[in-house]
């Protein structure tokens, strides 16, 4: 019997799973197949999206923009079968409910059932809801399996894997048992990984001192038991990471919010909090999630950073100096494309005339079209706000922060600045264009490391993967209650005689802690992975880490364009997949925005394929032995 192992069981894996059964009526239309997924989470949601979590978790997505299945935007061989969008899934589980039929609500815990019962398009729904989601999608992924595929999942890690005599393999499990397969699919998603770097250096400072440094982890793996009461905590880190840890270390701990008349929001202490001072590169958090649509027309993608931009690049090339160009001019397309026709009054020119001049590169066509310089994009600007801001104490920074995350929240909440939705839909694209700029080799190795997956990949998060914008209205409500405090821009943490001193070009101040928290998701990495097999596999030579020129590592599993994991000689192995975010490919979410071509499901379809073309070619080969025999 043909046999395909899937080590992880999330999203990724169920995207895969459903590429698979898409795909075998053309492909594999009579050889039995079974599909083996091993993992110790139960599968659809994985670590992340696992139920057990807390109830204050949220995604930082709203539900429209979060779905699981292939749309006809999606360019691939395989057959688009279609499904609902996590806001659709609400929806439909709502209207049964009222129908009095059978449907998701009747299995959920009730406070997740009355969630989703709430849940529309522009909710940010919390981890339990996106479990239900995920968890109804594998469901019904196996609910639709062709005939001939049998899946079955072990409750189990996988620790080995080797290569048989005949070309099959072995997946050895923790639980002392294996597997046989074809072929392996390696769908891990974020692994764990030991501290490195500045963060060894610190957490053997921390443990010789007596003090405590927390590495950066997931945070479901950050112990908060140590945090004390009224303890001054320096958070590093700005983002998503941080997000949840504040959430955790105030809600977590009792505190509560109460709404003001003026729609403010006030926080009301547990007293069981510490005091969290959090700084970071840029020193403010990630920009807020928008909270309305476009006016106008959605615009083409890509226009201006695209598959032939791409081609065209020279060999060795400077990301900053030959593709951040290209990408700006992308974002500036989206941004004034919004501009121009939601908002025709704010421009002098016409749109056509416009756009040629822009698409020429001609320097003085936005200062002459758009007349309001605040109407101009400046992603400098957008970068670094606090660039130049130099506070008188540490009172002013709070003011100054506040009144920063203040306009945030205003911005984004008015739809009269929808044109920065034009740019986060640019955003969108070029991210969908990453993987073949990565592929095409012409991006020098310092670039790659440092200005791609160093400082753009940043700028999309902070710009694009920003906070629910009623998260940002807390950690106001918490600044003024003094549970939070701004550290400001160009954080730098120092080893002292019994901790750590904190200090940044924002203000004159210094913080001084015994406990630093980085407030971020670890690196990938090979060689200091926690994951047990990816483990083995480095060890013995199976896997190869990403080292680009000049002995630039990047911790990445590296694959071949077409997903092979490929081993330290530099060899692809032909039996042997790996999808996601640990992977030189960089293939992102496991599910994406509805209608963006999204990379992920078009990379799903193309891997699926070429496991099922090879399994066919393994049984026909199989059958002319055996007749020839």
């Amino acid at each position: 019997m043909t046999a395909v192992v899937v080590v992880g069981a999330g999203p990724r894996a169920t995207g895969l799973l459903e590429r698979l059964a898409a795909n075998a009526p053309e492909l594999l239309p009579e050889q039995s197949l079974t599909v083996h997924l091993v993992d110790p989470h139960p599968p659809g949601a994985g670590r992340v999206w696992r139920a057990d979590q807390s109830r204050l978790l949220w995604m930082n997505s709203m539900a429209e923009d979060v779905t699981m299945f292939l749309d006809s935007t999606v360019d691939c061989d395989g057959p688009v079968l279609g499904g609902p969008s996590l806001a659709e899934w609400a929806r439909d589980a709502r209207d049964r409910e009222r129908a009095g039929l059978p449907g998701p609500l009747d299995d959920l815990p009730p406070d997740v059932a009355a969630e989703v019962r709430a849940l529309h398009g522009r909710s940010f729904p919390s981890r339990r809801a996106q479990h239900a989601y995920l968890a109804w999608v594998h469901q019904r992924v196996l609910d639709r399996l062709p005939g001939n595929i049998t899946v079955r999942w072990h409750r189990a890690a996988a620790v080995g894997l080797d290569d048989l005599a005949d070309g099959r393999q072995r997946v050895r499990l923790d639980d002392d048992g294996s597997l046989t397969a074809d072929v392996v699919v390696l769908a891990l998603g974020h692994t764990d990984a030991d501290p490195a770097g500045e963060h060894a250096r610190l957490g053997r400072h921390a443990r010789a001192v007596g003090a405590h440094h927390v590495p950066p982890g997931y945070t479901d793996a950050v112990d908060l038991a140590r945090l004390r009461p009224g303890e001054d905590v320096v958070m590093r880190g700005f983002g998503l990471a941080f997000v949840d840890l504040m959430v955790l270390l105030t809600e977590g701990r009792g505190g509560r919010y109460r709404t003001e008349p003026d729609g403010t929001l006030t926080y009301l202490p547990s007293g069981a909090e510490p005091v969290l001072h959090v700084g970071s590169r840029r020193g403010v958090p990630y920009r807020a999630k928008p909270g309305y649509g476009l006016r106008g027309p959605r615009p083409r993608f890509p226009e201006f950073f695209g598959p032939h931009q791409i081609d065209a690049l020279p060999a060795g090339a400077d990301f900053r100096a030959d593709v951040l160009p290209l990408i700006e001019k992308e974002l500036g397309w989206g941004y004034y494309h919004e501009l121009f026709h939601g908002h025709p009054r704010r421009v002098a020119l016409p749109w056509r005339e416009f756009a040629a001049r822009f698409a020429a590169d001609d320097p003085a066509v936005v200062a002459e079209a758009v007349p309001h310089p605040a109407d101009r994009l400046d992603l400098a600007a957008l970068d670094r706000p606090m660039t130049g801001v130099r506070c008188a104490d540490a009172e002013e920074l709070q003011d100054w922060v506040r009144g920063h995350i203040t306009a945030d929240l205003a911005r984004r909440a008015d739809p009269q600045h929808s044109a920065d939705l034009g740019a986060f839909f640019a955003l969108l694209s070029v991210y969908g264009q990453l993987g073949r700029l990565l592929r095409s080799g012409k991006l020098s190795a310092r670039s790659q490391v440092e200005d791609l997956d160093g400082w753009w990949f940043g700028f999309f998060n902070y710009y694009a993967s920003g906070p629910p914008p009623e998260r940002l209205r807390q950690l106001l409500a918490l600044s003024r209650a003094g549970v939070v405090r701004f550290l400001g821009a160009e954080l730098r943490v120092t080893p002292d005689e019994d901790g750590f001193v904190a200090t940044s070009a924002s203000a004159p101040h210094r913080v001084h802690t015994r406990t630093l928290v980085e407030a971020q998701l670890p690196h990938p990495s090979l060689r200091g992975t926690r994951n047990p097999l990816l483990r083995a596999l480095h060890r013995d030579g199976a896997v190869l880490e990403e080292e680009l020129p000049g002995a630039r590592r990047t911790g990445r599993l590296v694959v071949s364009d077409d997903a092979e994991v490929v081993d330290a000689t530099g060899r692809p192995h032909p039996r042997r997949y790996a999808l996601g975010v640990h992977t030189s490919a960089r293939s992102g979410a496991a599910f994406a925005r509805p209608h963006t071509n999204a990379a992920p499901f078009r990379l799903n379809d193309a891997i699926a394929r070429r496991i099922l073309r090879t399994l066919a070619a393994n049984t026909a080969h199989q059958r002319c032995g055996a007749a020839a025999g």
